[in-house]
């Protein structure tokens, strides 16, 4: 490529990420469409109520869908942009987000309610005309009388055929006599309107209304009517707006600020590749904004989702890194800086494309599995994968081609790796057994130890079932200030003594578990510390879980992290055509998530709705590793069958890669940690954890596993042709 032509390559993709930087920032148009603006946010973001019912004794798909109708109408009083959608056959989610009542909401939309129509106040159900099934809708209207010529407001039935029928027989015998009708929900009058002629048609209009309001008020409660099915509350969360804008603005510059760092890093120690990939990383965090926004009727942005993005940017160096080492050992070797550039890319491919395929496994696996949350972060992790291959591949690739045609060809620019020492990783691999060994077992005595106690890990919610309530108080208080002062107003209002409390380090947060609360104890509750310790009610936050929903939520982490070991082990043989490489592979990963466990046990860590999504992210992370070590592996074996010679020197070779994407990779998490709100800290420090404990499995275990399987594998394949 010619200078000239460098100059024009690099200005049009600067103007390109410009570009697609503006539109994630500003948008685009008077809606502002691709911009941070444009993003569909989880309730966790946005404040709101979301409850979860599911229906009492046996149902049939129309009697749901029927009551998910009628759940759709009875949202719209709150929100136009609540959503209602079904989670398995029994299960109806609703979502409403920023609604300001949240104990209203909760007290009034699942109530299974009873709309009768009717011709005597004291005897609903003798003196029947019909119900709220027979009402096909309500709407309020205006219209001019015929009589005065004023306006007057109206609500106008549409009836179904049954409601037809059993109208025209009404109003026929009540005509003649001016006789009234009496709307009636759930014991209450509605409306009692006079019939003043026979209606055999499929519409009507009750007129009398007082105002606009009035007669949208009474269309509402007709058009709800009565569900079908009774529902029961199985979970539901309530999250105030200031907690949600507060998540947002910790996690955007927990992301800034990661950003800023792993630019450094990349820039001080690959050089020019390393602007190169910091350049393409502005165009990954910028894509992925975009993306988000074009997507946001499929996708929804969720706390763990903001996480799963912030961790997407540090793995997303991770195919730099493999790619400039490549480059590193290539000029290291004697080529010229842009023949190193060409093999490098070419040579890190296959590592590219099989470690990130693997993330996606995880991916997916999370997605089809998971619930809420944890498939808002699966997606947005799957989405950044997609998203960092190709900044990595395409733009990283011409914007370093370009640079190197403009005139930046020193070989010092780029950096060279000349290997003249290699570590016995295999002669040492029984003290990394060894030492991995000791980890696991320390966290089984803690498990066993604390299963005789109780529980063998400290369940949130989401796994025992309860109500936990996060308040933020005016004032810091010690364990010993909220046992004295705080436990016996929450007592007084529960009735109950099993409370605990849990204060958020750094922080006047409280995190007060307590028994399933009812809406109305909930409600007590606020009211409570509101009126004894002047907290904000806005910003109350509460969960309520079922023990149905904790215990699935149990099978679903165990059955995901089993899936997708399964789907990781198929897709490693068959990308290496040798069952060596497969089962070590998901060997190490299950190690990782063994010492995590260890981890979690011993320092009683919260096992909570991210505690999935946490453990495929370190599965999908190690084994993304631990691919470019066999990937080097296989590449090595064509040219020396010493196998121990190989593991040192390939585990050697990608070591750098190793320790810089972990790097990285931690910077973006201890970042989020150090800045994020309690949900996301749950999240990322079990992730730190993770991310170092991957580095060194790939790095000490991975490599001598296969090493060792291998090895039984030919003796074992050797004796049987021996025979």
């Amino acid at each position: 490529m010619s200078k000239k032509k460098g100059i024009i390559r690099l200005v049009v993709l600067l103007a390109v990420i410009a570009f697609v930087v503006y539109t994630a920032v500003s948008g685009l148009g008077s809606d502002r469409s691709g911009s941070l603006n444009d993003i569909s946010l989880g309730l966790d973001l946005r404040g709101g109520v979301s409850i979860t019912y599911e229906a009492v004794g046996d149902v049939n798909s129309q009697d749901m869908s029927d009551t998910k109708a009628k759940l759709e109408k009875r949202v719209q009083d709150y929100s136009t942009e609540a959503q209602v959608y079904f989670e398995g056959s029994d299960r109806i989610t609703v979502d409403i987000p920023g609604a300001t009542d949240a104990n209203a909401v909760l007290q009034e939309l699942g109530k299974p309610g009873t709309l009768i129509f009717c011709t005597d106040s004291s005897d609903p159900e003798g003196t029947k005309v019909m119900d709220g099934n027979q009402i096909k809708d309500a709407q309020a209207g205006a219209r001019s009388n015929a009589t005065t010529n004023a306006r007057e407001y109206v609500v106008n039935l549409t009836l179904t055929s049954d409601g037809v029928e059993a109208f025209s027989k009404a109003t026929e015998e009540l005509a003649p006599k001016k006789g009234r009708i009496y709307i009636m929900y759930n014991g209450e009058v509605l409306s009692a309107p006079t019939v003043n002629e026979h209606i055999a048609s499929d519409t009507c209009s009750i007129t009398g209304m007082g105002d606009l309001e009035a007669a949208q008020t009474l269309a509402s409660n007709i058009r709800i009517g009565a569900l079908p099915v009774q529902l029961q509350e199985m979970r539901s969360q309530v999250v105030g707006a200031k907690l949600g804008q507060d998540a947002v603005r910790t996690s955007l510059m927990a992301g800034v600020i990661g950003l800023i760092l792993v630019f450094a890093f990349m820039i001080i120690y690959y050089r020019i590749p390393g602007l190169a990939a910091s350049i393409a990383l502005v165009m990954y965090t910028a894509f992925v904004i975009v993306l988000l926004s074009a997507f946001n009727e499929e996708i929804t942005l969720t706390l763990p989702g903001i996480a799963g993005i912030i961790l997407g940017i540090g793995m997303a160096v991770d195919a730099n890194c493999i790619i400039f080492a490549r480059i590193r050992e290539e000029i290291g070797a004697g080529k010229s800086v842009r023949t190193a550039i060409d093999a490098g890319f070419a040579k890190a491919f296959s590592a590219i494309i099989d470690g990130n395929v693997t993330t996606l496994i995880a991916a997916g696996v999370l997605y089809f599995i998971g619930s809420g949350t944890v498939k808002g972060f699966a997606q947005t992790l799957a989405l950044g994968i997609v998203v960092s291959m190709f900044t990595a591949l395409v733009i990283t690739k011409n914007i370093l081609k370009s640079f190197y045609a403009v005139g930046l060809q020193d070989e010092k620019l780029y950096g060279k790796t000349v290997y003249t020492k290699t570590f016995n990783f295999i002669g040492k691999r029984k003290l990394f057994y060894s030492a991995s060994g000791i980890v696991i077992a320390i966290g089984i005595v803690a498990m066993v130890v604390s299963g005789v106690k109780g529980h063998i890990f400290n369940y949130s919610l989401d796994f025992i079932g309860g109500a936990s309530t996060s308040v933020t108080f005016n004032e810091n208080y010690s364990v010993e200030k909220l046992e004295s002062d705080v436990q016996p107003v929450v007592s007084e209002v529960t009735g109950d003594n099993d409370i605990q409390m849990t204060p958020v380090t750094g922080s006047n947060e409280v995190i007060i578990k307590t028994r399933t609360l009812t809406v109305d104890e909930r409600d007590a509750l606020y009211s409570k510390l509101s009126e004894t310790f002047g907290v904000d009610e806005s910003t109350i936050q509460t969960e309520n879980i079922s023990a149905a929903v904790s215990s699935e939520m149990k099978r679903s982490a165990i059955l995901s992290v089993i899936i997708a070991a399964i789907f990781m082990l198929i897709y490693v043989w068959i990308r290496f055509k040798e069952f060596s490489f497969g089962a070590s592979s998901v060997l190490p990963l299950l190690h990782d998530v063994f010492v995590l466990l260890a981890f979690y046990a011993v320092l009683r860590w919260t096992v909570g709705n991210t505690f999935i999504a946490c453990m495929l992210t370190l599965v999908g992370y190690s084994i993304n590793a631990t691919i470019v070590v066999f990937d080097r592996i296989r590449e090595n074996l064509h040219t020396n069958k010493n196998l121990a010679e190989v593991v040192n020197v390939s585990v050697t070779q990608t070591l750098s890669r190793s320790i810089n994407t972990s790097l990285t990779t931690l910077i973006m998490v201890v970042v989020l940690y150090i800045l994020g709100v309690t949900s996301i800290k749950e999240f990322a420090l079990p992730l730190i954890v993770g991310v170092i404990c991957g580095c060194y499995s790939s790095v000490c275990i991975a490599g001598c596993l296969w090493y060792d399987l291998k090895n039984a594998l030919d003796k074992r394949k050797a004796k049987k042709a021996s025979k």
